[in-house]
């Protein structure tokens, strides 16, 4: 069954219908809730480059709303045995597996991935929910006997109330996946304000959550733009801030959460590179570059962006990435292609543009993504796989990040020059190693200012029970994402030192029969 969403008649249609006027809502108390705030943005399909529904943006009173019901239900959801959470969690587990298909089509419908992308995003995400089903050990606390004489010690971790959620467009259902489980887990209500680009998906985790049992309140769809953005930033009632998306953003989310009290977590941007040295196997090295340059069509944070080629390989590993992107099918991401289109067609121009900045600056255009025959409507927003050798480190295409499907090559003599070429950019999300050294791979592993290292994996996205999170421009706050330090974000902790009269020493307790004498 598709989860429906409340159009701007008051009926309902199925979030992947295409009539021109459904309006994804909101989802509050439990239920799908129309917007009366008269301000709505358009939701398209990328591979049709149409807009098939439009998403409400909310006004101040649905946002006091949206963070008055999380409140509300707070003190029943916070109390609740973590026996009986557990199962929920158990519950939405198998509803999520078993409609995953579902939801698969919903993003392809309006972020534009192929359905095999989509899938994938699923799985990371389900991987989270696996997690939080381990609650009961997750939030054990630890006590200490005989501290001093009578004396013991021990700690608890308690949920921190409201929290608030904010995801960006390219991982629809997989990031606020990365938080909700563990934040419904431990205690908390959540209030999530998904991307207006594609808000569908959040809707459907909200319905399948309830469909699992979870009470209304405990989870929220609060739909908006910046206003919405804010209002949760600004609210005394939320207690915490997650954040996916852009640098500057996360720093500005940072920032604001923080001076009004909040605890912060704001993952931002990156500029991720795949380190190549001469003893490298090139043909591994070509295949994981296609993957992580163009899956997804570069629309991740994780997306491999630069090649750095220790010579003499450079000339050899760019034929092969190039013979490997000649084959790549780009087209309807319902149609059994292997890279979809883009999210807008503001964001195609805006990435299609970085290929005349390196013409400009000298680099040589091996393959051009502009040129791309695409099977699919000739209005989808399309850029095909793009690959551009010789990139000055000056250039823009270098410096900045792109999101696209645009990879570089920049050419180094030495692997210390390129580890300093990877130490001195701003940002420290991902990064890989291609060697067949292990010496190398491990000096590379203590040397390289990045959070998260591949050796001979090229997108070392952590599995849930480690932890997601990069270094410098690219994290704002000391939490990252899952893992122990998702426990740690969405928990405060407590320590108790106690002491109890030993009846022995005070006045004896006698537990026997009365008696006569």
């Amino acid at each position: 069954m598709t989860t429906s969403t409340e159009t701007s008649s008051g009926t309902e249609t199925g979030p992947g219908t295409d009539t021109g006027t459904t309006t994804v809502g909101h989802w509050i108390d439990g239920e799908h809730v129309a917007s009366a705030s008269g301000r709505t943005a358009p939701v398209y399909d990328p591979a049709l480059g149409v807009a098939t529904k439009q998403v409400a943006l909310a006004d101040e009173a649905e946002i006091q709303r949206a963070i008055a019901s999380a409140k509300a239900a707070f003190p029943a959801w916070s109390n609740l045995s973590l026996a009986k959470r557990q199962q929920i969690l158990f519950a939405f587990r198998e509803v999520l597996n078993r409609d995953k298909a579902e939801l698969a089509e919903i993003i392809t419908s309006e972020h534009g991935k192929v359905i095999d992308d989509a899938l994938g995003e699923i799985a990371r995400g389900q991987e989270v929910v696996e997690l939080a089903t381990n609650i009961p050990s997750l939030m054990k606390g630890e006590f200490s006997d005989q501290v001093s004489t009578g004396i013991d010690v021990y700690s608890i971790r308690q949920p921190l109330g409201v929290v608030g959620i904010i995801s960006p467009f390219n991982f629809p259902a997989m990031v606020p996946l990365w938080f909700l489980p563990i934040a419904i887990a431990a205690g908390n209500t959540v209030v999530l304000k998904p991307s207006e680009k594609d808000p569908s998906a959040a809707i459907w985790l909200a319905a399948k959550f309830q469909e699992a049992g979870l009470p209304d309140g405990v989870f929220t769809v609060l739909n908006g733009d910046k206003a919405a953005v804010d209002g949760l930033l600004t609210s005394p009632d939320v207690e915490s801030i997650s954040f996916v998306g852009s640098t500057p953003i996360a720093q500005y989310v940072y920032e604001t959460g923080t001076k009004h009290g909040k605890r912060v977590q704001a993952l931002g941007g990156a500029k991720n590179h795949m380190l190549v040295l001469p003893d490298a196997d090139l043909d591994l090295v070509a295949d994981n570059a296609i993957n992580a340059g163009f899956g997804s069509a570069g629309e991740r944070c994780m997306a491999i962006s630069v090649v750095v080629a220790v010579e003499p390989v450079a000339d050899e590993l760019v034929a092969k990435i190039r013979e490997r992107a000649a084959t790549l099918r780009i087209g309807d991401g319902r149609r059994g292609c292997d890279m979809g289109p883009l999210v807008t067609e503001q964001h195609r121009d805006k990435v299609a543009s970085y290929i005349e900045v390196a013409e400009q600056d000298g680099a040589e255009v091996v393959v051009d993504g502009r040129t791309v025959r695409p099977d699919g409507d000739e209005n989808g927003f399309w850029l095909g796989p793009t690959l551009i050798d010789r990139v000055p480190t000056t250039s823009r295409v270098y410096t900045e990040e792109i999101f696209g499907p645009v990879l570089s090559v920049v050419r180094v003599q030495s692997y210390d020059e390129g580890l300093e070429l990877i130490n001195s950019g701003a940002f420290g999300n991902g990064t890989a190693i291609f060697t067949n050294d292990g010496g190398a791979a491990r000096r590379f592993q203590r040397d390289v200012q990045v959070g998260m290292i591949g050796i001979n994996v090229p997108i070392p996205v952590p599995v849930a029970y480690y932890s997601f999170g990069g270094w410098k421009n690219s994290l704002f706050g000391d939490h990252k994402a899952y893992g122990a330090d998702g426990v740690s974000f969405f928990t405060r902790q407590k320590a108790i030192t106690s002491r109890w009269l030993d009846p022995a020493t005070h006045g004896g307790v006698d537990l026997g029969f009365p008696s006569n004498g």
